[in-house]
């Protein structure tokens, strides 16, 4: 008791903070997230075959791998929230591979070229107590008619190597696209607003 009747203070109790995951090796990703304050306390990256099943659709691709990824990664990590994601780039019912080699990049942009194709996210998050989300954001993207010399040139900077579609939207292949509709930054990697819409609901704080 204190003396003249004044009120001890009270002392809140610490919050026990969840860790937070990154269930990718994508520096994209992990810039996105820097972008809205998120840190992950740590990155495990998953391996999971990404191989599409015959006449899978993109979504369900997309879904599915971002999925296969969670479910890889959360085992790991009980008592923490865990944010997996895959890109893919979609031409109709059509799935373009990630560019490894300039040939596979330049038949990427040879298909893209002077079309509309979409970029389907995938994001799946768990929680700390087990509680799982799953969607899929989808992205109208538009190529201009590309020249010879356009694609040679940027074949030539590397920056293609490792991308769905063999372009980065946040690189030099922003002058070959003339709009967009919909998450620039599903294009990106991971599209923000959706993440940070399913991380809130599942009762992340950061």
């Amino acid at each position: 008791m204190t003396s003249s009747g004044a009120q001890a203070p009270i002392i809140e109790a610490p919050i026990n903070k969840a860790p937070f995951i990154l269930a990718s090796a994508s520096p994209r990703r992990l810039d996105l997230l820097a972008q809205i304050g998120l840190r992950p306390d740590a990155i495990d990256a998953p391996q999971v075959d990404e191989t599409a099943r015959p006449h899978e659709l993109p979504a369900a691709y997309a879904r599915r791998i971002a999925g296969d990824k969670l479910a890889a990664v959360a085992a790991r990590h009980p008592g923490a929230y865990v944010l997996a994601a895959d890109t893919v780039v979609a031409l109709g019912r059509r799935i373009l591979p990630k560019a490894e080699d300039s040939a596979t990049a330049r038949r990427c942009l040879e298909l893209l070229s002077g079309r509309r194709h979409k970029v389907v996210g995938g994001i799946a998050i768990a929680a700390a107590d087990g509680r799982q989300a799953i969607r899929v954001v989808s992205t109208n993207v538009i190529f201009k008619r590309l020249e010879k010399s356009e694609i040679e040139h940027y074949l030539a900077g590397g920056e293609w190597h490792g991308k769905a579609g063999g372009y980065a939207i946040q690189g030099a292949a922003a002058a070959f696209i003339p709009s967009i509709s919909g998450s620039y930054s599903n294009v990106v990697g991971l599209s923000l607003s959706d993440a940070y819409a399913m991380l809130t609901g599942l009762g992340f704080r950061s």
